[in-house]
């Protein structure tokens, strides 16, 4: 393939991706239609299953949690009272929010969305989180996750919730959370990846990716691609939990993928949540 189809193909993604969750943000499609990182589970109780705490979540505006994490990235930053905060892919605003209150009047919380009726769903809910906080603290900006709208070296903590997956460019976009990371600041990361390839019928199904999992690549990659990059301390920790409560779930997405894999095998073989920490 030549730079030119691989350019082809990596805008094809980019829009595929930006389609579906447009549909979800405009509930033109449920992300319980197995177009996005969760199932046919109320988003409440998958947010619980992955670590979110139920005071948290009933302080969150309406429609800002929509049920597409596959982690915890907020808990595993332990953000502090002062930082600036960068969320990739920050959706209706599900962990801009949450992290707004961590770090306070002093801090400030940029989410970052290559897709306008998330964008336009994500600022609509910020006056709810201004009254509800006393907060002024968050803002969401439009840009793709491969070219961030934001400098050189201005941010403490880089977050992101299933979303690098479904990155054409993986590499591209941990060089610009290293660009816009300000020396010794933090990646808290949860994501979907893989411990081994998942056959070939898998990640050619478009609904696979969009739902965070044909787009997925090996630990091992990921830590080389880190390590590449420069980052230190690099922490990967794959649970296997997420992806067997989605089964457990009847998510239409997982269960059509475990029918297309080959006998005896389990999706939770191939795919996992992964916590990622890293610093520049």
């Amino acid at each position: 393939m030549n730079s030119q189809d691989k350019n082809v193909t990596n805008a094809q993604i980019r829009e595929t991706v930006r389609t579906g969750y447009a549909a979800i943000a405009t509930g033109q499609q449920s992300c319980c239609s197995g177009s996005g990182c969760c199932g046919s589970v109320d988003p409440t109780q998958l947010a619980k299953a992955v670590g979110y705490e139920a005071e948290s979540l009933a302080n969150l505006p309406d429609g800002a949690n929509m049920g597409l994490s596959c982690g915890n990235p907020v808990a595993i930053a332990a953000l502090q009272e002062g930082q600036i905060v960068l969320d990739l892919g920050s959706g209706g605003g599900f962990d801009v929010f949450q992290a707004g209150e961590k770090v306070k009047a002093s801090g400030r919380v940029i989410g970052v969305d290559m897709t306008p009726e998330m964008l336009a769903k994500s600022r609509r809910n910020i006056e709810h989180y201004r009254q509800h906080t006393g907060l002024d603290n968050v803002e969401f900006r439009l840009g793709e996750i491969e070219y961030l709208p934001v400098p050189d070296a201005s941010v403490d903590v880089v977050l992101s919730n299933c979303v690098i997956n479904l990155s054409p460019d993986k590499p591209q976009v941990w060089r610009e959370v290293f660009r816009v990371l300000k020396p010794g600041g933090k990646v808290s990361v949860s994501d979907l990846a893989l411990l081994k390839p998942l056959p070939e019928n898998i990640r050619e199904m478009a609904a696979a990716l969009v739902g965070c999992v044909a787009g997925a690549v090996l630990v091992d990659d990921t830590r080389a691609m880190l390590g590449k990059i420069g980052f230190t301390t690099i922490a990967l920790t794959p649970k296997r939990g997420y992806v067997r409560n989605m089964q457990e779930w009847n998510d239409p997405l997982y269960k059509q993928i475990a029918e297309a894999l080959p006998k005896g095998e389990e999706i939770a073989d191939y795919v996992v949540s992964l916590d990622i920490e890293a610093r520049k």
